[in-house]
């Protein structure tokens, strides 16, 4: 076996230093990449610092400098996110803010695209109550010389509250006991949850329209600030502080307190203590009226006594006639009252009667089976119309498509062939009108009126 000699390796002796390859970047790929890394790398954080330059936008975004005593960072919050906040930022509050690192490429900066954030210590609740406190108590509307005073004796009282809570059972039962002629309106809404301030305005306003109430109650019980945020937004206080009516605020139990309790024209502990300042004053009235019972029941047998005793010093015959006269002044007197009593009786009545049937009328205008009656017969006169439209242009539609396929039948080179003529056409598809086209061993098609048939060209006459 041969074995070659290993070459001796040559020796570059040149003092020149090898140039490594430089790479180029465009400035908009280089920043494209190191967003792309930051943003694999920083998904889901969260940051502390204190607002400043806070900046909304026109479009709804939100902007701010996120800084501590050494660093700061960019923040934008955009529209969706910043509508889903519970307090208003602002400059020089302390927040922990959630979201992902990116680099704004047009300036070149980092950046954190924010989706929550809450401040720190105080909950945002606590603190958006306290920011719209601040802002509405600054408007005037918590002033007391706004405030208007609740009617005396209201005839209907409207309740905005849940129509299956314990509140208006408690509103309801209270009512009867302490002055059972007062009506009460139930407009029922939900007191929690997203939809709830929508349904709360919404009640208040339709409430004023109707001229069916005399006052309105904003009622709900307990609950934790998570529960009553509802009557802490400003929706349903400017709602309540716009009503023409006065309203009282009946929401949760005496310890809460709500934006709706400062605008209310009267603050309720609760939904019960609302029910009775309602009829405080009928019931008042009841008492001096039972009162002043037992005051003339008592003077009457006071009366009765000393009568007894100054008759029992007189002779019986004197006695009996006196007391035969007084008992008809009394019975006569008695006639008199209750004639009085029964005609104010027939004109309570009587009113009452007309007011109950003004009232039917009112609601018989809003009944919604009469709209579904008439809205049924619209759509059924609708429909005839409808149905009659469709026939006269499917009439019109088929006499025009038999008069198009009459003409078209008369322009069709078909008909021709129904008189007994052909048509040639040649190999290349084209109609032969002239034997001078063809040659001899041309292949052509000739079409009948039933049927086709191909040929070759063997003589023709040009």
């Amino acid at each position: 076996m041969l074995f070659e000699e290993p070459s001796t390796p040559q020796l570059d002796l040149s003092f020149e230093p090898q140039r490594a390859k430089r790479r180029v970047w465009p400035v908009r790929e280089l920043v494209a990449q190191v967003r792309g890394l930051v943003e694999e790398e920083f998904t889901d954080i969260w940051a502390e610092g204190e607002i400043s330059n806070y900046r909304p936008a026109p479009s709804g975004h939100v902007y701010f400098t996120l800084k501590d005593a050494e660093a700061q960072l960019k923040v934008a919050l955009f529209r969706r996110q910043a509508m889903l906040l519970r307090f208003r930022p602002e400059d020089g509050l302390h927040v922990l803010v959630r979201g992902r690192l990116s680099v704004y490429e047009q300036r070149g900066e980092l950046q954190m695209v924010a989706e929550t954030m809450e401040p720190v210590g105080a909950g945002s609740l606590q603190l958006a109550f306290e920011q719209l406190k601040e802002q509405l108590a600054a408007e005037g509307l918590f002033d007391a010389g706004r405030k208007r005073k609740l009617p005396a004796f209201p005839r209907t009282v409207g309740i905005v509250t849940s129509p299956t809570g314990a509140v208006i059972r408690d509103f309801l039962n209270i009512v009867a006991r302490r002055n059972s002629g007062l009506n009460v309106l139930l407009y029922p809404a939900s007191v929690q949850g997203e939809q709830a301030v929508g349904e709360i305005c919404s009640a208040i306003r339709e409430l004023n329209e109707s001229g069916l109430v005399d006052l309105i109650v904003v009622a709900r019980g307990g609950g934790s600030l998570e529960d009553l945020a509802a009557f802490n937004s400003e929706a349903v206080a400017r709602a309540i502080a716009g009503s023409s009516l006065p309203v009282v605020s009946a929401v949760g139990h005496e310890t809460d307190f709500t934006i709706a309790d400062f605008v209310a024209d009267l603050r309720a502990p609760t939904p019960s203590a609302a029910a009775e300042l309602i009829t405080e004053a009928q019931h008042r009235v009841a008492e001096e009226i039972a009162e002043l019972g037992h005051r003339l029941e008592r003077a009457a047998r006071y009366q009765l006594l000393r009568a007894r005793q100054r008759w029992s010093r007189v002779e019986a015959d004197r006695n009996e006639m006196r007391m035969t006269q007084l008992l008809r002044r009394q019975e006569q007197w008695l006639d008199d009252a209750n004639g009085r009593l029964e005609a104010a009786m027939e004109m309570r009545l009587s009113a009452w009667t007309a007011q109950s049937a003004q009232l039917a009328a009112a609601v018989m205008q809003h009944d919604p089976r009469e709209r579904l009656n008439q809205s049924r017969q619209r759509m059924t006169a609708s429909r005839s119309r409808l149905e009659m439209a469709v026939l006269h242009r499917l009439h019109e539609a088929t006499a025009t498509r038999g008069a198009l396929a009459a003409r078209l039948d008369a322009l069709s080179p078909l008909a021709v062939l129904e008189r007994g003529y052909a048509l040639v056409r040649d190999d290349a598809g084209r109609v032969v009108r002239d034997a001078a086209q063809l040659k001899r061993g041309d292949v052509v098609s000739t079409r009948l009126r039933r049927g086709s048939f191909t040929s070759k060209v063997e003589d023709h006459a040009g």
